[in-house]
């Protein structure tokens, strides 16, 4: 199981390391819009990746 998680932990890294690489400027722009954000609205935009995450993983699992 801990095997899995820093599988995982190492691709979210990798993709988000190519996200910076292959287009830094959408990058600045994303952090600065972000960074503007309310903290409600981050917290629901997290939130739902985290639901999304879950559900992701749980089809690939074949949890539903």
């Amino acid at each position: 199981m801990l095997e899995w998680l820093i599988i995982g932990l190492g691709v979210a890294i990798v993709l988000e390391g190519l996200a910076y690489a292959l287009i830094p400027s959408t990058m600045k722009k994303m952090a600065a819009l972000a960074a503007a954000s309310p903290a409600s609205q981050l917290r629901i935009a997290g939130l739902v990746a985290v639901a999304v995450g879950v559900a992701i993983v749980a089809l690939m699992r074949g949890g539903v």
